[in-house]
């Protein structure tokens, strides 16, 4: 069933799972089929800066990706797209389109949903970095919103929680290595992840 064109429903993979800072009134596990989710962009922003870019994720083309599409409200409509553009359009590595999604539980729906994809032409996308390149970054940028280190940890987590099964960012993890994934206390998490 697709959606009326009033009603707007919002698919996260990374942080807006964790932390969507907009108003809806229902979250429901989804999947998007033709991307996936990959450290693909370049953060000098919110994960990392000029001097030492961070590494954020990006939907790339192929594959499925599991995550949550959070349905918005009418009258909040207006200003959660304003939100959601001025912070995920920040540098123009995303691009807006409306693409269906499958939304799972207990009845299984498809609704257009906006998504943010990552944009292959522009300078801060970024392919073919191994997994110890990419602990790298992680594990030593920090931007205006915190440590590279407490993105990837909080992703992972809140993934982990949905029991979304992400192979790539589990062998990122162990890459990592145990010293490096730590809470904000300093304790190791180890096999446990969770948000922060």
């Amino acid at each position: 069933m697709v959606a009326s064109a009033s009603e707007l429903w919002v698919f996260a993979y990374g942080s807006l799972m964790w932390r969507p800072d907009f108003p809806f009134v229902e979250a429901r596990p989804a999947r998007l089929a033709g991307y996936h989710r990959s450290f693909c962009i370049i953060s000098r922003h919110y994960r990392g800066s000029d001097e030492r870019p961070g590494l954020v994720l990006g939907l790339d083309r192929g594959g499925v990706c599991m995550g949550r599409a959070f349905r918005v409200a009418p009258e909040h409509a207006r200003e959660v797209l304003a939100y959601l553009r001025k912070r995920e359009q920040i540098s123009g590595v995303y691009r807006e389109a409306h693409l269906p999604v499958t939304l799972l539980g207990d009845m299984i729906d498809t609704r257009m949903a906006l998504v943010f994809l990552a944009e292959r032409a522009h300078p801060s996308f970024i392919r073919g970095l191994s997994l110890r390149q990419q602990a790298h970054i992680i594990g030593s940028a920090k931007g205006k919103t915190g440590n590279n280190l407490d993105y990837f940890l909080s992703t992972l987590g809140i993934l982990r929680s949905f029991g979304i099964h992400e192979p790539q960012l589990e062998r990122l993890f162990v890459t990592l290595g145990p010293i490096r994934a730590r809470d904000g206390r300093g304790r190791v998490l180890g096999g446990h992840v969770k948000p922060v």
